[in-house]
């Protein structure tokens, strides 16, 4: 669990109107007493209003609120041109999640923020993907987040055609060739070969999850 999602639970957890100890939150959030007693001194000096003391329990005070989530001008910029990018270059899955996560972004934003969404003239170039190579984007993606093996057919540059299994530790879009290819570098082969570039163009199949 990331130290900010520990913090909500905290609050969350102290919110019932009676005293919670440090051991209690500890096994709740399967830390040690000792983050408990960290996190909630931090969560004090930010300003919530946590009563209590070690070996008693604490309690938030009623009435407390989280306050709504917030982006600088910055930020909201830089989310907004990652997900155009995403949407631009990405698989079916991913496109549609940088689509709906700007939603819920635009949802929590105050309103005369909500205008940076529409107002930011950042854009990426759209790029000339068929529908089959982004849910083969999102194959790999998948295939990287779960460890998983591919098996797909190659040609490489002199047309030599391979039957191969990958298992791709990442993708990294490396922009475009001289001919116009997309470059991605994905995946170790077995037997092992060098990791080395892919071109969209040059794939004669698609990968098929093992």
């Amino acid at each position: 669990m990331r130290r900010a999602d520990r913090l909500f639970q905290i609050v969350q957890h102290l919110r019932g109107g009676r005293l919670v100890t440090a051991r209690q939150l500890a096994e709740r959030l399967e830390v040690s007493e000792r983050t408990i007693y960290r996190d909630i001194s931090d969560l004090q000096s930010t300003g919530v209003p946590i009563d209590g003391e070690a070996g008693v329990g604490y309690i938030l005070r009623q009435g407390f609120e989280l306050p709504p989530l917030m982006f600088t001008r910055d930020e909201i910029v830089a989310l907004v041109a990652g997900a155009r990018l995403i949407r631009a270059w990405g698989g079916v899955s991913m496109a549609r999640g940088a689509e709906e996560a700007l939603v819920k972004i635009e949802a929590v934003l105050p309103k005369e923020e909500r205008a940076r969404i529409t107002d930011t003239q950042i854009h990426a170039p759209k790029a000339h993907i068929s529908m089959e190579e982004r849910r083969i984007i999102d194959a790999v993606e998948r295939a990287v987040d779960q460890g998983t093996v591919l098996n797909i057919r190659y040609r490489d540059l002199e047309s030599r055609e391979s039957q191969r299994d990958i298992r791709p530790p990442g993708a990294l879009v490396l922009g475009q060739g001289l001919d116009g290819d997309r470059l991605v570098r994905i995946a170790q082969c077995f037997p092992y070969i060098p990791h080395g570039s892919y071109r969209g163009s040059k794939r004669c199949g698609p990968p098929l999850p093992r």
